[in-house]
C-alpha cells in the first residue's frame, strides 16, 4: 500500500462504495473498525492485510467461542477489504473461504397455535422494571406485531412514532434489508392494540421517537429483545436448544409466513397469486425467497404436502436453506 493511504482510509473507501451502491453495510463497517484497531495494535504500522494478521484476527475470535457462524461475519468483510486492496494494484491476503468451517444450516422453528398463545400470554405477564420503565407496555404488543406482520427484529424495534400511521393502519418500514422500504397494514386487531398501546406511552419522558422505546430515550436493543425473548419461552414452556439453536424471535416471522401459507391451502385460495403478495409483505427481492416457505409449510403441516406438489408442482426450489 502506498504511504498515501492506511488501512483506516482503505476500510472508509470501501464503506462508502459499498453504501454508495445502496448496501447499508453497518455489521460489516462494525467488524472492519474492530480489525482496524486489532491490526494496528498487533501488527503495528501495517498497512495491508497478511496471511499472519488475519489468522490471528480468527484465532483471537476461537478464543471467544465464536460459532462458526459468527466466525463467517468476522472474516467475511476482511476478504471484501483484500478484494478492494488487490483491484488497486496492492498485496493483500485473500482468506480461501473453504478453511473455514460451514455454519450449520438453522433449521426455522415453526410455532403451533398453542405456543403462540402461551408465548403472548408470558408477555401480557411481564413485570414493571425500573431500569426500563416502559418494559411491561412495550412487550405484549411488540411481540405480537412481529409475529402479525411478519417483521424482522431489527424492523420493529427501530419503527419510530412517525412510521406508525394508526388511523390508516400502515407501518412504513424504512431502510430494511437491502435498503428497500415498504408499508405493511395491520389487522384491525392489532391496529386497536397499537392505538391502545400508543395512548398508554405517550407523552412519557423515556420514549423519545421511539415506537417500542428502551432506555433513555432509545431504541430497544437487539441483545435486549432476545434477552426477554428467552424468558418469555420458558416462562410458555417452550424448550430452547441453547446457543446457536432455536427456537429465535425471528422465528415468529417465518411462523407468520407459513400460517398464512396454512390458512391459504386450507382455504384453498390461489396460492400462485397470493405469494407476491407475501413476498411484498415479508419484503423480500425475489418471489424466489417467499417460495422457500412452501416447502417448510409442506414440513411444518405434512397433510397439505400432497396440496403443495399439486398446485405449484416444480416451479419451487428444495428447501436449502433459511430465509431472512
Amino acid at each position: 500500500m502506498t504511504a498515501t493511504i492506511t488501512l483506516a482510509d482503505a476500510i472508509t473507501a470501501l464503506i462508502a462504495e459499498k453504501r454508495a451502491v445502496g448496501y447499508r453495510y453497518d455489521t460489516e463497517a462494525r467488524v472492519l473498525a474492530r480489525f482496524e484497531v486489532f491490526s494496528r495494535t498487533e501488527f503495528p504500522d501495517l498497512n495491508t492485510l497478511t496471511e499472519a494478521s488475519v489468522h490471528a484476527w480468527i484465532t483471537a475470535a476461537r478464543r471467544r467461542g465464536v460459532t462458526p457462524s459468527t466466525l463467517q461475519t468476522l472474516t467475511s468483510p476482511l476478504r471484501a477489504l483484500a478484494r478492494w486492496l488487490i483491484r488497486r494494484g496492492i498485496h493483500a491476503y485473500l482468506l480461501p473461504a473453504a478453511l473455514l468451517p460451514r455454519p450449520v444450516r438453522y433449521v426455522p422453528y415453526i410455532y403451533t397455535d398453542t405456543e403462540l398463545a402461551a408465548l403472548f400470554a408470558a408477555t401480557d405477564r411481564c413485570h414493571y422494571c425500573s431500569q426500563v420503565p416502559l418494559r411491561h407496555i412495550v412487550m405484549p404488543v411488540l411481540f405480537r406485531t412481529i409475529y402479525a406482520c411478519g417483521l424482522r427484529c431489527s424492523e420493529a424495534r427501530l419503527l419510530t412514532v412517525a412510521d406508525v400511521d394508526i388511523d390508516a393502519g400502515v407501518l412504513q418500514i424504512r431502510n430494511a434489508k437491502g435498503g428497500k422500504d415498504r408499508q405493511i397494514p395491520v389487522s384491525a386487531p392489532l391496529r386497536t392494540r397499537l392505538a391502545d398501546y400508543h395512548a398508554q406511552i405517550e407523552g412519557h419522558h423515556e420514549r423519545g421517537e421511539w415506537f417500542f422505546p428502551g432506555r433513555a430515550r432509545q431504541p430497544l436493543t437487539l441483545s435486549n429483545l432476545n434477552h426477554n425473548f428467552r424468558r418469555f419461552l420458558w416462562q410458555a414452556g417452550i424448550a430452547h436448544g441453547g446457543r446457536g439453536h432455536g427456537p429465535r424471535t425471528h422465528d415468529l416471522r417465518h411462523s407468520f409466513a407459513v400460517n398464512n401459507l396454512r390458512r391459504w391451502f386450507t382455504l384453498e385460495y390461489d396460492i400462485n397469486a397470493l405469494l407476491p403478495v407475501l413476498q411484498t409483505y415479508l419484503g423480500h427481492s425475489s418471489v424466489a425467497d417467499t417460495a422457500y416457505y412452501l416447502h417448510l409449510t409442506a414440513e411444518s403441516y405434512p397433510e397439505i404436502t400432497t396440496r403443495v406438489q399439486q398446485r405449484l408442482g416444480d416451479i419451487v426450489a428444495p428447501l436449502t436453506a433459511g430465509q431472512s
